[in-house]
């Protein structure tokens, strides 16, 4: 995609929905922290599912390390992967009450350095709860920047450099939120909702997907 491109791909999906939003339920930055770890392979419908109950046992690092792991798990079974992030969220929980007084850093290092926090997660907690202009890089990101020619990279972390570099500085804040849910709802994987992509006009993907055809409306109300 070219330089001049960019802007106004970023601003007809910022047009299309001018306040985005993670579609993760938190109440603070623990219990998003905790919802993030848990999201990983997984769908943010599957963790909004499970994680009500979970928040209400355990709402605080305190309460979640002191539930430690076989607590954890019995909410989090329907999740994928749940033993190990049973583990990691025991143990993130503790890291958290032992080295930063219950409180969630909002430095990356330390972030990263907690359990079962990786980049990605570190990334959507310091624009999400921290107001910090990341990008964090998920599969539907990682599509998205390589199909459209926004952002082409080989790794994740070459999507993420190529888009906080050639996103204007003003739209990156909430540009995560715009990439992802366009991911996730109009970009998709198998087959792209080209028709209805507000963004298509500078979209590099040759292969456009055409608009369904219509089904032959019914004769007499048949």
């Amino acid at each position: 995609m070219a330089a001049a491109d960019v802007a106004p791909f970023i601003a007809a999906l910022a047009t299309a929905n001018p306040a985005p939003e993670t579609e993760l339920v938190y109440a603070d930055a623990f219990q998003l922290l905790v919802a993030v770890v848990l999201s990983a392979q997984t769908t943010d419908a599957a963790v909004n599912k499970a994680t009500p109950a979970l928040f209400k046992a355990a709402p605080t690092p305190a309460a979640m390390a002191a539930l430690g792991e076989a607590g954890i798990a019995p909410f989090i079974r329907s999740i994928g992967l749940w033993q190990a992030k049973a583990k990691n969220v025991a143990a993130l929980a503790a890291r958290l009450v032992a080295d930063h007084g219950g409180a969630v850093p909002s430095d990356r290092a330390a972030l990263e350095a907690l359990p079962g926090v990786g980049r990605k997660t570190a990334n959507v907690v310091l624009n999400v709860a921290f107001g910090e202009a990341t990008m964090a890089v998920d599969t539907h990101i990682f599509r998205l920047g390589n199909r459209t020619g926004l952002a082409p990279g080989r790794t994740t972390r070459a999507v993420e450099d190529g888009l906080v570099a050639r996103i204007p500085p003003r739209y990156l804040r909430d540009a995560h939120h715009w990439l992802i849910l366009h991911g996730r709802y109009v970009c998709k994987a198998r087959t792209p909702e080209c028709w209805r992509c507000v963004a298509r006009e500078w979209c590099r993907y040759i292969r456009k997907t055409p608009a369904p055809a219509e089904k032959p409306q019914p004769r007499n109300g048949r």
